[in-house]
């Protein structure tokens, strides 16, 4: 696995690049050499902030975790990680099963609802989406009562999303294809 190890606001010392890869060495086993992971480490104030984010097929594993010691807390983020990792496999393997086992039903219960999709979509929204700036659909989200907002970009002329964090500050999310 290919780990990318970036600091903010933070001197990276040599015994801190090997806290993080003794830390992620656990989780090699559940990719291969071409995964790509980074890891920043940022200090605000004094608040030490950890983020390990992994791209995997097709999907985005993230972990953020604060505290006041930064070799705490770079095995916190790994942990969160690794359970991500087993509930997303865990998925996968029950999707499996509920496919095996479709192809296996007979016939006549074919027509049953009981064997029900691990991801099951609830809600369908379309919705006309006007150009903007992020500060204003900032104040859109926060008129609505959301935590996030999907916005065109009046600049870019790109979908956007802002949402609210944890620490009641503001993210945006810019999508790209790859």
């Amino acid at each position: 696995m290919k780990t990318n190890i970036i600091g903010k606001n933070i001197d990276m010392t040599p015994a801190l690049e090997e806290a993080v890869n003794s830390s992620i060495k656990k989780l090699n086993k559940y990719f291969n050499e071409t995964t790509e992971m980074q890891v920043t480490l940022s200090v605000e104030k004094q608040r030490h902030i950890v983020e390990i984010t992994i791209p995997f097929s097709g999907q985005v594993l993230r972990a953020e975790v604060e505290g006041s010691n930064m070799y705490k807390i770079i095995d916190e983020a790994v942990d969160i990680i690794e359970k991500q990792i087993v509930r997303f496999k865990n998925k996968l393997r029950t999707k499996q099963r509920n496919a095996d086992l479709a192809h296996f039903t007979p016939s006549f219960m074919e027509e049953d609802d009981h064997l029900e999709e691990v991801i099951q979509i609830n809600r369908r929204k379309k919705f006309a989406i006007k150009p903007m700036d992020a500060e204003e659909a900032v104040m859109q989200m926060e008129l609505i009562g959301h935590n996030f907002y999907v916005f065109l970009d009046a600049q870019t002329e790109e979908v956007n999303v802002v949402y609210k964090r944890k620490n009641n500050t503001y993210g945006l999310i810019e999508p790209e294809l790859y």
